[in-house]
């Protein structure tokens, strides 16, 4: 049997300890790696929801409302134009919003830029919906108590009555239209409520939206005269947020603000 020196024995002992040596450094360097890239891929990961999260927000950010102009629009009113202005709810087309409550039109650009404001006439009963087949009947089978102008969003266009006078469809199933007064019925005073600055007697009409002459060859026409445009009717009993499913702009961009200062922390 062969012996071995002992300096050799240690030569092959500090090669053992050198190997395992470099092996734990080898496997601690492999260790740190994975957690490095463990660490980077969380970070990747953070960021991307963070952009992903701004993204979302951004519209919010860079919210928009309406101009009224020189106008005092009711609280709903400024609601709801601010909401269409905000979501482009109008897709890109000029709009109007009827304030029932107020007996009041707005006529906007695609823009919710102002372009005009009248007195309306409306129909002589309080109510948010047309009664179901009620375009069908004879008008003179049309109740009081039915003569209402539906709330809610149309996509109205011009068109003509039975009569041949151009108007404008809103809700041509429930036959409402919006069209210039007519002072056919002297005991209806259509011209004088509309000249009177109290809104108790501007429901007179079956239903349909009267406008005066002026203001409908001024800007109604011309609103509809290339292509069809949004008309919105607020509604008398319900909440505005239930018929549009609108939200609060103003609210929407305190939050929005809220949430930036937070992030800058």
């Amino acid at each position: 049997m062969m012996s071995v020196h002992p300096s050799g024995r240690n030569d092959a002992r500090r090669c053992r300890i050198a190997a395992l040596r470099k092996g734990l450094i080898v496997g601690a360097a492999a260790a740190v790696t994975v957690i490095s890239l463990d660490l980077l891929t969380g970070s990747l990961a953070a960021l991307k929801a963070v952009a992903l999260s701004a993204s979302v927000e951004a519209p919010r950010a860079s919210a928009r409302l309406a101009d009224f102009g020189t106008e005092s629009p009711s609280p709903d009113a400024r609601h709801l134009a601010d909401w269409i202005a905000d979501s482009r709810d109008n897709a890109q087309a000029d709009f109007i919003i009827v304030d029932k409550p107020y007996a009041r039109a707005y006529v906007f650009d695609a823009q919710a830029r102002l372009r005009g404001a009248s007195p309306v006439l409306l129909g002589i009963a309080l109510g948010d919906d047309s009664v179901p087949g009620i375009g069908l009947r004879p008008i003179a089978e049309v109740r009081p108590e039915e003569r209402t102008t539906p709330a809610g969003r149309f996509v109205a266009e011009r068109g003509r009555n039975l009569k041949g006078e151009d108007v404008v469809w809103v809700d041509y199933g429930a036959a409402v239209s919006m069209h210039r007064v007519r002072a056919t019925q002297p005991s209806e005073r259509r011209l004088e409520r509309l000249a009177t600055p109290t809104v108790d007697d501007n429901r007179i009409s079956y239903g349909c939206i009267n406008v005066p002459v002026a203001f409908y060859e001024t800007h109604i026409a011309p609103t509809f005269a290339t292509r069809r445009a949004i008309v919105y009717v607020l509604p008398d009993s319900k909440p505005v947020q239930q018929v549009f499913g609108s939200y609060d702009v103003a609210a929407v961009r305190w939050q929005a603000s809220s949430r930036d200062a937070l992030s800058t922390r």
